[in-house]
C-alpha cells in the first residue's frame, strides 16, 4: 500500500511531505558521461560548485545505487542500449536530466549514428542546454529538478500509471522543463 491509496488527512498529508523532503534532498546522480559535456558535469562535484550541499555526496558508480541519471553528451545507436539497461536498473523512483544540445537533440551531428535526442530513449525530466552547458546551468537543472520534486509534480509517472491502455502503453512525453540560464562568467 503506497502513499496514493491512503486518505489524505492530517497525518498522511505531513508524512507526503516528509517523503518528498527526502527524496528532494537525497538525491544520488549515477553519471553517464559520453563527450565533452561530462566535463562540466565533473566540475559540479569539484569545490567550487559543490553539489554536495544539495544531497549529492558522490556520483554513484553503480546504477542500483542512483536515482538520478544525466546524461551528457551525444548518445550513439550503438550505446542506446546501455543507456535503457542502465536507466531500468536504476531504483525508483528515477529521474533524468538530459544535458546538453547532443544529448537533447542530436546537437550538430545530425546522422545516422547519433540518437536524436535522448528522449526517445528514457523520459526526461529536465533539459540543460548549451554546447556544453555550464555547470551553473547543471546546478540550475537540478535545482529545478529539486523544484519538481517537492511539489510531487513528477512522482507519478504516466508509463506506470494501470489505466493506460495497452495499445498505447508505454511513456508518453510531456514538456519537461528546458533551464534557462544567463552566460556564465
Amino acid at each position: 500500500m503506497g502513499l496514493e491509496d491512503l486518505q489524505h488527512n492530517f497525518l498522511t498529508g505531513r508524512i507526503e511531505d516528509l517523503v518528498k523532503w527526502a527524496r528532494r534532498n537525497s538525491v544520488w546522480p549515477a553519471t553517464f558521461g559520453l563527450a565533452c559535456c561530462a566535463i562540466e558535469m565533473m566540475s559540479v562535484g569539484a569545490a567550487d560548485y559543490d553539489i554536495s550541499r544539495l544531497g549529492m555526496e558522490v556520483f554513484r558508480a553503480s546504477p542500483r545505487q542512483a536515482d538520478l541519471m544525466i546524461v551528457a553528451g551525444r548518445v550513439s545507436q550503438k550505446m542506446a542500449p546501455v543507456l535503457r539497461q542502465v536507466y531500468d536498473q536504476m531504483m525508483e523512483p528515477k529521474w533524468v536530466i538530459s544535458m546538453g544540445v547532443c544529448a537533447s537533440t542530436g546537437g550538430m551531428f545530425n546522422n545516422y549514428a547519433i540518437v536524436q535526442g535522448v528522449d526517445q530513449i528514457v523520459p526526461v525530466d529536465v533539459y540543460a542546454p548549451g554546447c556544453p552547458p555550464s555547470p551553473e546551468t547543471l546546478l540550475h537543472a537540478i535545482l529545478t529538478l529539486h523544484e519538481k520534486i517537492r511539489t510531487g509534480e513528477i512522482t507519478r509517472r504516466p508509463h506506470l500509471e494501470s489505466d493506460v491502455e495497452p495499445e498505447t502503453a508505454g511513456w508518453v512525453p510531456e514538456a519537461p522543463d528546458a533551464v534557462r540560464v544567463a552566460t556564465p562568467r
